[in-house]
């Protein structure tokens, strides 16, 4: 049974954020205007800092070049155990001035950290990440009915193609210009 979407989600609590850092590959999202449509082997690089705040790199590649975009994460309540965190980028990429922050919840992780299902409060985003470039649909599918019991139309899930073995983060040329995040506001 599918609850309504004004249900409050349910999160993780006591998530171990050292076991989190590292590389998440995204298996499926919603697509979102602040990536390319053509996007192919994204992926998150997660790094603690010594403030306890994270480092957050988002990679994606389009047309052969690597998109990034650079983010800190920190707990949306210091005081809280919910996986409820805030995400900071800085827009656009090129040329930085304008703070733009999202929420970042974390539905579901397994107890090995390989798999995490992520969502936030007005449900428009929603990302299936995984340790692999690949997600087997015995994992794939219970993941989908945990975000439809929390309200998300998974109908709007895109899977993101994926290299095996992905990409090398120098692998193709960089896009420094930024024209990613331009045309993505077009909907390119």
């Amino acid at each position: 049974m599918a609850t309504t979407s004004t249900k409050e989600m349910m999160v993780v609590k006591g998530l171990d954020v050292e076991r989190y850092m590292g590389r998440w590959y995204e298996i499926a999202s919603f697509r979102s205007f602040f990536q390319p449509k053509n996007g192919e082997n994204t992926r998150a690089t997660y790094t603690l800092n010594s403030d306890g705040t994270v480092q957050v790199l988002n990679e994606t590649w389009s047309d052969g070049k690597r998109d990034s975009i650079e983010g800190t994460a920190y707990k949306a309540n210091p005081n809280s155990d919910e996986a409820k965190l805030k995400v900071k980028f800085y827009v656009p990429p090129f040329f930085p001035i304008i703070p733009v922050t999202g929420d970042y919840w974390v539905l579901y992780i397994d107890d090995d950290y390989q798999y995490a299902l992520i969502g936030q409060p007005s449900r428009k985003y929603l990302w299936i990440l995984c340790r692999q470039t690949r997600m087997d649909d015995e994992v794939y599918n219970p993941l989908l009915e945990k975000a439809k019991e929390e309200g998300y139309d998974v109908k709007k899930l895109h899977k993101t193609p994926q290299a095996d073995p992905p990409p090398e983060a120098e692998a193709g040329p960089k896009d420094t210009k930024g024209i990613w995040w331009i045309k993505s506001l077009f909907g390119k």
